[in-house]
Formats: C-alpha cells, structure tokens, sequence
C-alpha cells in the first residue's frame, strides 16, 4: 500500500490574541484573584458615574458583564466582582513581553495592539505551530493566548474567535462558505452596524449574500475603496503577507468623560488647554511634531462631534497648539451641557509604517477578548 506524500509546507497567517488581557495582567500580578471575577475599568470605583468596563475576566463575563458597560451595571449584576482602576504603563510592558516572546519564535510578526499580532510561517503543519505558539507565550509570561490560523489575516483573525479561550480556530478559502456564508455581514471584521444596515437595504444580509454581490453595485453604493474591500472580504479575502516593521502612531489623543456636566465655558477652556498641553509634551519627548489639532464634544444628550484644523506650521508649542484646541472648541454652539470633551493631535507622517486596520477595510482598537 502506498501512503500519500505528506503535506507540502505552504504560507499561513496565524493571528494571536490574549485571552481577557487587561484582567489577566492583574491576576497575573495579583494572583490571590485567581478564579475570582475581576472587572478593570475607569478609576475602578463603580459607584462612580461614567465608569466604563475595559475588560472583565470570563468568571465576571459569566454574568454578563462585558467592555464597553458601565461599572455600576457591573456591579449590579456581579456583585461579588473585583473593580480595579487601569493601569497603562503595566499593559505596556505586559504586551512587549508577549511581542519579544513572538519574536523569539523566529517568525515575521506584526503587531496589531497590546493585545493581538499576527505572525506569518511557511509550515506543513500550522496547527502544531499554533499549539506551540500558545505554550512558548504561556511559559514565557504566564498569559493565555489564543491563535487563529487563516490563509490571509481577515481569515486568521475570525478564526480566533472560534479558538477562545485559550484554543486555536482555523478558517481556509475552502471552509469559508461552509462556515461564513449562513452568517450575517456583522460577523466580518470592520463591518459594523451602519454598513450592515446599508447592506441590508440592498437585500445583502450574509456573507453569501456579500460574496454573490456585483463588485459593480457595492462600488456605487459605497465608493471604490469601502465597495471593493466588501467584495473581497464577503468572499474571504484579505491581507497575505506580514509586515514586521516597527510602527510609530499618526496621532495622539486624550479623553475626558466628567461626572458632572459642564457648563461654564472657561472651565472647558481650561479643560481642553490642559489635555493639548500635555499631549504636547508627551509628542515632543519623542521628538515629534503637531501638525492639526481636532476637538471632540459629546454633549448630555449623547450628540457628539469633532472638528479639526491645521496648524500654519508644525510645532511642540503648547501655547500654539493649546490655544489652537481652544479655538477649535469655540467653533462649536456649546449651548447645552457637556459630558465628554476630547482633544486629538495629528503628528508628521512616520518614517515607519503605521498599523493596519484589523481586519483592513479601506476606512474606519483593548481590553482582551
């Protein structure tokens, strides 16, 4: 009896995700919270108003508390849950840990965010890459990991979540009818509810329906770029290679929920002054530079807006880009309450590449899923 040849090696894309990462770097930290549910968000105070979750672990999920959820929801139905403030500076250096782990591996990586990267190996076997891939991140940090192996990232990266927890999914051309077209559009990355409700307009509620598509009439319907990239990913199409190059981010910003509602225009001028000014000088340590300045309002109704402006010339003054944010500001009516008021800088172009969208629709991330 002859035996078929194995496998021939061939190129894959496996995407790696942490499992509940936020949550995990605090049990990891704090391991008499191990097995307890643990819910990481805001100033970790859920008798606070306009406290967001950022991740919860999967015992506090086990109750329904997920991202996104204010922390008096959470508490209400977790009682007994852990609310820890987050803590970027651990994150950080929790994510280079797992990214040198990746690396250390010998394969491209090119990472997406603290919590995920994808990494491209030409193997016969990606499955026992896989499962090595999520030992050698366990040991090296003690943090869970799941792996999605996919022909192309887009693939890669839904199978992830057929992995979770702590598992590994596959997807191929192959299975994606299968196992995508039965599903609604939502469940493709980077669809969200406004394209799906476009879509559904048209009478494209799957992803069979989106890969039965005319290119021709999603192109009309939502310009060359958005309507080409649905064409593609309805029929599992995406990126097939990994960029490994260190990214630099085109922007900074920062966000401010308030407890109470403004009102009184100076303090939002103080406000925005504040957050331009210290953005400024976080950019000019890295030897950056301004280029536009936008502000972001959210008013008590939940109405919410950015404009921008370009600055006459780069800069790290921050009187320059301070009074630029309060300019910007008095553009806007502010003539009901404000709950949320956001500053964005906008800095030179990188010399390096900056990180692709996940998966990369043409146009527009964590707490760890």
């Amino acid at each position: 009896m002859t035996l078929p040849p194995p496998p021939a090696p061939r190129p894959w894309i496996l995407h790696v995700d942490l499992d509940q990462f936020l949550a995990a770097v605090e049990v990891r930290r704090h391991p008499e919270l191990t097995g307890r549910p643990v819910v990481v968000g805001g100033n970790g105070d859920p008798t606070r108003a306009r406290q967001v979750v950022a991740s919860a672990s999967y015992e506090a999920r086990a109750f329904g508390v997920h991202a996104g959820m204010p922390l008096k929801v959470a508490a209400r139905r977790c009682p007994d849950a852990v609310f820890l403030a987050g803590d970027h500076p651990a994150y950080e250096a929790a994510s280079a840990e797992v990214m040198d782990a990746l690396r250390g591996l010998g394969h491209p990586v090119e990472v997406w965010g603290w919590d995920e990267a994808v990494l491209g190996a030409t193997t016969d076997d990606p499955r026992g890459l896989a499962d090595r891939i999520r030992r050698h991140v366990l040991d090296a940090t003690a943090l869970s990991c799941s792996v999605g192996i996919g022909e192309n990232t887009s693939q890669a990266k839904l199978a992830t979540g057929f992995g979770k927890p702590g598992g590994v999914g596959m997807l191929t051309g192959a299975d994606w009818p299968a196992v995508m077209f039965p599903r609604p559009v939502a469940a493709l990355q980077g669809v969200g509810v406004k394209t799906a409700r476009k879509l559904a307009a048209m009478g494209i509620a799957t992803v069979g329906d989106l890969a039965g598509a005319d290119p021709a009439v999603l192109t009309a319907a939502f310009g060359p770029s958005t309507g080409g990239w649905l064409a593609v990913a309805g029929r599992g199409g995406g990126a097939t290679t990994v960029d490994p190059t260190p990214w630099v981010p085109r922007s900074r910003s920062r966000v401010v929920t308030y407890e109470t509602d403004l009102t009184d225009r100076d303090r939002m001028d103080a406000e925005v002054t504040a957050m331009a000014a210290q953005l400024t000088a976080d950019i000019a340590a890295d030897g950056r530079t301004v280029h536009r300045v936008a502000v972001t309002v959210r008013t008590a109704s939940f109405f919410t807006r950015s404009r921008i402006r370009k600055l006459p010339a780069p800069t790290v003054d921050p009187d320059v880009v301070a009074a630029t944010a309060r300019d910007v500001l008095a553009a806007f009516p502010l003539d009901r309450p404000v709950r949320l008021l956001g500053v964005r800088v906008e800095l030179d172009p990188p010399a390096t590449r900056t990180p692709p969208e996940t998966p990369p629709p043409p146009a527009a991330a964590g707490g760890g899923g």
